[in-house]
């Protein structure tokens, strides 16, 4: 880009619109220079300025000129088509890209060398350190969990904070950023913060040190009242309605709002935090929390809903806040529900009452775990019957907002997975063991300082099993779907699997699904330095993600044999016709639960409070009028269509068995 001196004529001119300057010749222009649209403006330092000739609508309706008013400038260099006015005290050292609005500040600068948020220490899970994440802009929720869980690998550590460290250094500037197409109106302070494309930030009252990463495809938004310190936002972040963050990084499509406070937290993809509180969380993706009086603390979550007034403690008085706790995904906790940390509760549970006895039911998912009278007990299993479960599973990818070209985090949001299903494979092991060591007259059985009654667990072992079955069969009913084949042998063959990379135990990585082994060998990489940067870390979580079904259809592979008699090197059409009609039987028990359970959502009990000025017969008219019939509500519906669709699935495969060639 040319730039030219100023003429001394418009110099002069410039002085006559009320600028002052005591180093005219520190500033640059473009050739096209008019000075028509800059008034009452004090320069200092090096200045250039761009063409500033556009017209344009302020609100969708107020019509301006692009130009510089009434403000102080000190060090900047600032594009084409700028709208500058209102600058209480100064705007110094930042370079404004094209197309910028910014109007009614109170005062923009970068103080001297500034990462801009990058390279801060957030103390996630432990309060007083030792599972520190180094934020950075292209921060995934997959390398966080690595930073945060992998302490035992010092090597590993070591690494990673050596590359953010190098990445950190790559981008400090002592000029800031406000990138093309961002508006600032009506904010107060802003010091050391980068502004990215197409961001709007209205009526902040401070952000210092801090990146506000936007996108033209996804911009972010800071609205009225926030407070934000030492902090990145990803594209398609929202922080509003007074919220205060302070050490947090807040991932693609999160939102904040509400007067939410947070402090030396991890948000990642699609998080939601209104009205409550976060200290030391990590929050996966889609963790969310809706209410007042809500503290999360010092807790590891993803895929969580917490109802109001969930609480935990991460300190008994004695050593301070040393202790964590671990809800795997697809957790919700219900209202006043509180955990005494340390404890883990397993996938796609619910959490009920409070329970200060530290459980631990990572091995028994879909649980529901319960206080009575000061006790916890637990019912295995029986959220895999819950139509709001399937409700949830079904929402979570319809929910994304992301709309970036580059996702940061890389989401496997497989209900039913190699991850989900080991857990219930050992949540049957735990439970036959128990019933064995216990024995079978027991009234209840205890486990992990919780209590299972006996009809609990008979129960527990019988809706695992289905569940096990269901995912089996997924997968091999669709490979015998779509697979070309006359003979056994070319049965067998559209069967193989493609290696046996995944046929071991599986992890969440923060909402990323994926083989431990996969997992260790990429730590390999890293620790002999042959994985050298963040962006070659990022690709590999989006090739773990692409190659999610050839692995669970390895694990699977393996599972079929050992669970259910299955070898697919051997398996005659037989064999398998006998168990695609089991797994059509375990399809249609698990949705039948389902349907018995929306079912108690148009009870009598449900209709209280319906008519409230009528007797029954208003009070049912009235329910009907409001909730509807329950055949026509979706998710009935949903579940009628599920059953309908998996027995012709089933006829179809077994049709297609039967005229296989027997050998």
């Amino acid at each position: 880009m040319e730039f030219r001196n100023l003429t001394q004529e418009e110099c002069s001119q410039l002085e006559r619109n009320g600028c002052l300057c005591a180093e005219w010749e520190r500033v640059r222009v473009k050739e096209d220079f008019v000075t028509t649209n800059i008034r009452n403006v004090v320069f200092s330092g090096d200045i250039t300025i761009g063409s500033l000739r556009r017209k344009f609508l302020s609100g969708g309706c107020v019509p301006k000129v692009s130009g510089i008013y009434n403000a102080t400038i000190h060090n900047c260099r600032i594009g084409d088509n700028v709208y500058i006015n209102q600058v209480k005290n100064h705007l110094a050292n930042y370079i404004i890209e094209e197309d910028v609005v910014i109007e009614s500040v109170d005062s923009m600068s970068v103080s001297g060398r500034s990462y801009f948020g990058n390279g801060c220490r957030v103390a996630v899970l432990n309060e007083t350190g030792g599972r520190e994440v180094v934020m950075y802009n292209d921060l995934s929720a997959h390398t966080a969990y690595l930073m945060a869980f992998y302490r035992h690998c010092p090597v590993l550590i070591e690494r990673l904070t050596s590359m953010t460290d190098e990445y950190c250094e790559s981008i400090a500037s002592d000029m800031g950023r406000v990138s093309k197409g961002a508006h600032l109106i009506n904010c107060r302070t802003i010091l050391d913060v980068n502004i990215g494309e197409y961001a709007e930030i209205e009526g902040i009252y401070r952000l210092s040190n801090g990146t506000v990463n936007s996108c033209k495809e996804d911009p972010s938004y800071f609205g009225p009242g926030v407070v934000a310190k030492d902090f990145i936002t990803s594209c398609g972040s929202i922080v509003n309605e007074m919220s205060m963050i302070s050490n947090c990084f807040v991932g693609q499509g999160t939102i904040l709002a509400k007067q939410y406070s947070a402090e030396n937290s991890l948000f990642f993809a699609n998080c939601q935090g209104f009205h409550g509180e976060a200290c030391s969380i990590f929050a996966g993706p889609y963790t969310v929390s809706h209410h007042k009086s809500t503290l999360l603390i010092a807790g590891y979550y993803s895929f969580l809903n917490a109802g109001s007034g969930s609480n935990q403690s991460n300190h008994m008085y004695k050593l301070g806040p040393i202790h964590q706790g671990v809800v795997e995904r697809g957790s919700k906790t219900t209202s006043d529900s509180y955990l005494l940390w340390p404890a883990k509760i397993g996938a796609f549970s619910l959490v009920m009452g409070r329970h200060y006895r530290n459980p631990d039911t990572s091995d028994l998912p879909f649980s529901y775990l319960i206080e009575n009278t000061d006790e916890s007990f637990l019912a295995p299993a029986v959220n895999l019957r819950s139509i709001g479960t399937i409700r949830d599973a079904r929402k979570w990818p319809k929910r994304d907002r992301r709309k970036s070209n580059v996702l940061l985090d890389s989401i496997v949001f497989n209900l039913l997975s190699p991850y989900s299903i080991q857990k219930i494979i050992r949540g049957m092991s735990v439970l036959n063991e128990l019933k064995r060591t216990s024995g079978p007259a027991s009234e209840y059985y205890m486990y992990n300082s919780v209590k299972i009654m006996a009809p609990s667990l008979e129960r527990g072992i019988g809706i695992y099993r289905l569940g096990l079955v269901k995912f089996l069969g997924n997968g091999l009913v669709k490979k015998l779907e779509l697979a070309s084949y006359i003979t056994e042998a070319q049965m067998r063959e559209a069967l193989r699997p493609e290696g046996s990379e995944g046929a071991g135990e599986w992890i969440d990585m923060a909402g990323l699904l994926v083989p431990k082994s996969i997992v260790l060998s990429f730590i390999d990489l890293i620790e002999k330095g042959e994985i050298r940067s963040i962006s070659d870390i990022n690709s590999y979580y989006r090739q773990w993600k692409d190659n999610y079904f050839i692995w669970a259809w390895n694990w699977i592979v393996v599972r079929l044999k050992s669970e259910v008699g299955i070898d697919v090197a051997t398996a005659s059409r037989d064999q398998l016709d006998a168990f695609v009609e089991e797994w059509k039987n375990a399809v249609v028990s698990l949705d039948e639960m389902m349907y018995s359970d929306a079912k108690k959502e148009f009870t009598l009990k449900s209709q209280t409070g319906f008519g409230i000025d009528g007797e029954a017969e208003t009070r049912a008219i009235d329910f009907e009028n409001v909730r509807g019939e329950f055949t026509s509500h979706p998710a009935v519906r949903d579940i009628i269509e599920h059953i309908s669709k998996k027995k012709a699935l089933a006829r179809k495969v077994r049709r297609k068995l039967a005229a296989v060639e027997v050998e």
